[in-house]
């Protein structure tokens, strides 16, 4: 009996940002980003293995890794339209999923 299993990486854009990048000090559009591993039998995904979320500046390219509350207090700044710094360039796309 041959049994095939493996993963499959999805990524998915939450939200862009108007953000001070750390890196470059330019206030600039930064994507907020989930990235999910989801394990494959028969080549279904069926369960999430995990799950990281990193920001990403459309300047200089510099990418950082947020915690998933961080990533969640991000997006619902996104939705209620700013405030703290950041300001909303667009809702929220739809999910592309990314090949490993």
């Amino acid at each position: 009996m041959l049994i095939l299993f493996g993963t499959k990486g999805y990524l998915y854009q939450l939200a862009i940002l108007t953000l001070v990048c750390g890196r470059c000090g330019n206030p600039a559009a930064h994507t907020l980003r989930k990235r999910v591993t989801k394990f494959t039998l028969f080549f279904v995904p069926l369960f999430p293995i995990s799950t990281k979320y990193a920001t990403q500046c459309t300047f200089c390219g510099a990418e950082s890794k947020v915690s998933g509350e961080e990533a969640e207090q991000l997006q619902t700044q996104a939705t209620a339209g700013g405030g703290h710094g950041g300001q909303v360039q667009g809702g929220q796309a739809p999910q592309q999923p990314y090949h490993q």
